[in-house]
């Protein structure tokens, strides 16, 4: 019994002199700061841009002989290159633009006429649009729809069966545009994308000097234009 209440006392006088030691361990652990949290980049496509595009197009163009009938139909195709610039600003992820574009081209095409022995040649050698566009935008990715006025600078002309050119006149005829593009922000500043676009003009009644007639025209654009934009200004603001 005695040996028992003796080892029961050394017990207890070892664990007291280990208490304060392991206490003193427990207060030295350093204290650990929760980190800060990350701040998310958020592309703004809100600002001016200024860019190039280029591509191809072709143009439906039919020929009608007013009083007589119909003389054929034929596609105009070609490429082109131009550029634009405008404004956009940004309303949480919907994104509101204005632009106007401006390009050269090269949409030619011909058919030969079903009454008389002629040919019908048109041409495109210019178009420019005045837009406006509605997109939605997933950060740095950008899909929007456009639509406005179009113009464009055509040439028609008549040549006989064997080459000669018989007449030519040329015109600009203004109508309207829709389309709609994807672009994508690749780095500051810079963006590039895909881009089509539709121009439907009314039909267009042209006389050609030294014929007793005159030709009613009939012409729609299609075309598909790779774009490149450089944006002044951030493009980038933080968000937690």
């Amino acid at each position: 019994m005695k040996k028992k209440l003796l080892l029961a006392a050394v017990s207890l006088v070892a664990l007291s002199a280990t208490a304060p030691a392991l206490a003193a361990d427990l207060a030295a652990r350093p204290y650990t700061k929760a980190p800060p949290a990350a701040i998310a980049a958020v592309y703004d496509w809100s600002g001016f841009y200024i860019g190039l595009n280029g591509g191809g197009g072709w143009a439906h163009t039919t020929w009608d002989f007013v009083g007589v009938g119909r003389e054929g139909s034929h596609d105009a195709t070609g490429g082109t290159v131009g550029g634009q610039i405008g404004y956009r600003w940004q309303s949480g992820q919907f994104v509101f633009g204005l632009e106007g574009q401006g390009n050269w081209a090269d949409f030619s095409g011909d058919n030969i006429s079903a009454l008389f022995a002629t040919r019908n040649r048109t041409k495109i050698d210019a178009f420019g649009l005045i837009t406006g566009q509605v997109g939605y935008a997933w950060n740095n990715v950008l899909l929007y729809v456009k639509g406005g006025a179009a113009v464009v600078s055509d040439k028609y002309e008549i040549y006989g069966l064997g080459g000669p050119l018989l007449a030519s006149t040329s015109e600009t005829r203004w109508g309207g545009t829709v389309g709609a593009g994807l672009e994508y922000g690749f780095a500051p500043n810079w963006s590039v994308g895909v881009e089509y676009n539709h121009i439907f003009l009314a039909d267009k009644d042209v006389t050609f000097a030294g014929f007793a007639g005159t030709e009613r025209i009939r012409q729609d654009v299609d075309m598909g234009l790779v774009r490149l934009n450089y944006k002044f200004g951030g493009p980038l603001v933080g968000r937690y």
